[in-house]
């Protein structure tokens, strides 16, 4: 038991700082310039650094996860528990939305907004299958190097997709719907949330696909 809270309260904590990370730095980074691309940067290496750190720390004791679509993933592959699978999802979604909250917070601003930013349209819903794809896959393919190298290379993953997906790479469900409490940078309006979320559901299905067809 004593094991499953550590589990938990590390998937909820990675969650909250993984937010916290995103808003936070989308707050600045428009707060110090009127450049989007600068604040785009300073996101999107904000993002990958923190993904390097949490994951290199946490994921020898809770997997490192913080992400619904990984742990859904990992339950249809039966290497994990269902039971276990809804409590991380509960805590992912959980520590999200007071990730953002928090975020809202520390930069003077109402902690719980509506998002107004639109992110619609085929082209984002396909850029958004292929981020989360991307993410996945490499989860899979790289599985069985150290913490600290598969850090890194989600790390980077998300810094360099964040730039080449036209989605700005969500590639996860609490995320997804965290972000549409903040009218900020990093903002998405709730009406396109289902969207992101189905877009990363069926990737979850692509991967699993590629992985029993391709690497058994």
């Amino acid at each position: 038991m004593n094991k499953n809270i550590k589990k938990y309260f590390l998937e909820f904590l990675g969650t909250f700082i993984l937010l916290l990370s995103i808003v936070g730095s989308g707050i600045m980074g428009a707060n110090l310039s009127n450049n989007e691309s600068v604040t785009l940067i300073a996101n999107a290496i904000s993002i990958g650094l923190i993904l390097f750190v949490l994951i290199s720390s946490f994921r020898s004791i809770s997997g490192a996860h913080f992400n619904p679509a990984v742990t859904i993933m990992l339950v249809l592959m039966k290497k994990m528990k269902s039971q276990e699978g809804i409590f991380y999802i509960f805590l992912q979604i959980t520590g999200a939305c007071l990730g953002v909250i928090f975020a809202n917070y520390l930069f003077g601003l109402d902690a719980i907004q509506q998002a107004a930013k639109i992110r619609s349209g085929e082209s984002i819903f396909i850029s958004e299958i292929f981020a989360t794809f991307g993410l996945l896959f490499l989860i899979l393919l790289n599985g069985r190097k150290s913490d600290f190298a598969i850090g890194a290379v989600i790390g980077s993953y998300i810094t360099s997709a964040i730039w080449f997906t036209s989605s700005t790479s969500f590639a996860n469900p609490a995320v997804s719907i965290a972000r549409s409490l903040t009218d900020t940078f990093t903002g998405i309006h709730f009406s396109n949330v289902p969207m992101f979320i189905i877009a990363q559901l069926i990737s979850i299905g692509l991967v699993l696909i590629v992985f029993k067809k391709i690497f058994k």
